[in-house]
This record gives structure tokens, C-alpha cells and sequence, in this order.
């Protein structure tokens, strides 16, 4: 979630029109996160996210991801329901560019992860995973293995343009992205070739998932969902839940989401001996677009830029894992 487009009160005003939602209230833009442009918009009937598409969104794959998030919320897990207009629509274009909205769900995203959260977000991600075994449609992921290469090699590129600057980011950067290469070789090597595949979330960051306490009401941004083998999206969701501020990993965290994933669907032995590549993997995946990121800021909007050097030191902690049991299983 960021703001890269923004959209006045009068033009939200026109929009509404198009739909019959209420009248428009207020509108706020959401500047965490790095992908779309996120506004809470409120109307006289309630609250709703309105999302402008930007960057990686293709055109052709946004049905994609309303028709899941549809299946998903009558399979009763909690996320957020498309919201068609009065021509039954759910894509626009706003400001040239795709748009929609969805509901709004309640509860916050935890700012601070406690063991119990990270159960719960284990049996919500293998409820999700149970759910889409007769969900017919498909999405390659568009920042899966095959496309990491590239990405690097496009961060390398940005790097040299920028050779002449001696900022301390710009040269911690390209000590990131020397000692990337020798770590993707190893796990593309490593990765395995089949396993229990289906439709992921691929995003699953405490940022996108709600609490009331630590009971668990929404699952937000499905925009990287794709079909990928399904431990990977818990792998996904061990870095993102299981370590500390300073990258240190919490084998605490680790053992409750494991443990809850496991209840709801339980993992295959191919499954488990697969899991600490498939960290490595979704550790090189963030660190690898967090640095595309850093090098191809966009000017003028309104983003968070995180570190790719806390994705670099979890990807050194799953490297030296051995087995599945080092997580706590």
C-alpha cells in the first residue's frame, strides 16, 4: 500500500457516482507498504479501500484476484468483497489508470506479533489453502524463481548509474548486491521441483492480516496472489512473522504458526524437508524487491522504503538451517 496517485475529494465524488455505496464523506491516503495506490474512503453507508493499480498490476490478471478474494469470502475466510458499480463492474479507470474498491474490514494489523497472533495466521493461511483446492482459476507468480535472476541483474544495472555516487546507502546497496548473486546460485540449485501446489497469497505480512486481540478478523491484499507450491506461502509467512525487529528469529512465533498451519492441513514429510529452502527463497524474494525498490524510487510519492539489508540477514539465518526441526516442528 502506498500513494502514488492521488485523487481529490471532487474527483472521489464523481467516482461515487458510478456506484451505490453512499455518498462520499472523506478520503485518506494509505502510505504504508510499496505496490498500489490505497485510499479509506468513507461514504454516508460505510467504510471501503479504494485502490489505484500502479507498477507490477497488469490489466488482464486484476479479475483474477477478484474472483479469489469472492471465492475466498463465500468459503467464509475473512477478507475483503470486491464492490461492483451500477454496471455490475468491478475495474474502473481513475486518473488513466485501473481501479476499484473493495470492503472495508475491522481490527488492526499487529504492531507488535505475539506467539498466540502467529497461530492464528497459521490455520487462516491452511484454511485459505483448503479453500482454493476447487478454485479454478490461475496466475503465474510474477515474482517467483524464474523471475529472480532478472531482477537481479536489473538492480546491478541501477547500481551502475548511480556508480559516481558515494552515498552510504547507494555503496551499502552494492555490498548487498555483491554477496546476492552466490546466495541466489545456491538456491536455485537447492529449489525443489514438486510439491503440493495451488493458489497462494504471497504477501501474507502482519500488514495484511487483522486482530481484535489476538483473534484473528481479516486477511487484506491478495494483489500477489498467484499458484505456487503452498509451503512456499508459509515460508513467506515464517520470515514475515517469525523474527524480531533486528532480524533475530523467534522459534517461539515459529513453532505456534507451524503448529497452526498443521491442525488445519497438515504438511507432507516433502513438504517439511522442503522448508528451509523455500525460507531461503522467500528471504531472497523480499530482499531482492526491496532493493529493486530502493534503486527505482519513484519521485513525489508518498512510499516507505524499507531496508532490504533485513531480508539479506534472514536469508544468511535459513541458509545454515539443516532440517525443518531447527523451526521448532
Amino acid at each position: 500500500m502506498a500513494v502514488y496517485t492521488s485523487i481529490s475529494e471532487d474527483l472521489f465524488k464523481e467516482v461515487l457516482t458510478e456506484y451505490s455505496i453512499g455518498n462520499y464523506v472523506l478520503s485518506k491516503g494509505i502510505a504504508e507498504g510499496v505496490e498500489n495506490t490505497n485510499y479509506l474512503l468513507e461514504t454516508t453507508d460505510k467504510k471501503f479501500i479504494a485502490t489505484c493499480f500502479e507498477k507490477r498490476a497488469n490489466l488482464n490478471e486484476l479479475p483474477f484476484f477478484f474472483e479469489l478474494m469472492e471465492h475466498l469470502s463465500e468459503k467464509n475466510i475473512p477478507c475483503p468483497v470486491p464492490i461492483h458499480g451500477n454496471d455490475n463492474n468491478v475495474l474502473r479507470e481513475v486518473e488513466s489508470k485501473p481501479f476499484a474498491i473493495v470492503s472495508f474490514l475491522q481490527g488492526r494489523w499487529p504492531k507488535k506479533v505475539n506467539a498466540a497472533q502467529c497461530e492464528e495466521v497459521g490455520k487462516i493461511l491452511a484454511q485459505m489453502h483448503n479453500a482454493v483446492h476447487d478454485f479454478s482459476s490461475a496466475r503465474e507468480n510474477t515474482v517467483g524463481i524464474y523471475s529472480w535472476r532478472s531482477m537481479y541483474i536489473a538492480c546491478l544495472s541501477a547500481l551502475d548509474q548511480v556508480e559516481s555516487n558515494d552515498s552510504s546507502n547507494n555503496i551499502r546497496y552494492s555490498k548487498i548486491a555483491n554477496e546476492i548473486e552466490k546466495l541466489l546460485d545456491r538456491v536455485e540449485e537447492e529449489w525443489p521441483k514438486k510439491l503440493p501446489s495451488g493458489v497462494i497469497h504471497g504477501d501474507l505480512f502482519p500488514d495484511n492480516v487483522f486482530f481484535k486481540g489476538d483473534s484473528l478478523t481479516g486477511v487484506l491484499d491478495f494483489y500477489f496472489a498467484c499458484t505456487d507450491f503452498l509451503v512456499y506461502d508459509l515460508a513467506i509467512a515464517m520470515n514475515a512473522w517469525c523474527f524480531e525487529s533486528n532480524a533475530e528469529f523467534n522459534i517461539t512465533r515459529a513453532r505456534r504458526l507451524l503448529r497452526g498451519y498443521n491442525k488445519v492441513r497438515p504438511l507432507s514429510d516433502g513438504e517439511l524437508k522442503s522448508l528451509p529452502i523455500l525460507c531461503s527463497g522467500a528471504a531472497l524474494r523480499f530482499l531482492l524487491t526491496r532493493l529493486y525498490d530502493a534503486l527505482h524510487q519513484v519521485e513525489g510519492a508518498l512510499v516507505t522504503v524499507k531496508d532490504p539489508d533485513e531480508y539479506l540477514q534472514k536469508l544468511r539465518f535459513h541458509l545454515q538451517v539443516k532440517s525443518h526441526g531447527e523451526y521448532g516442528l
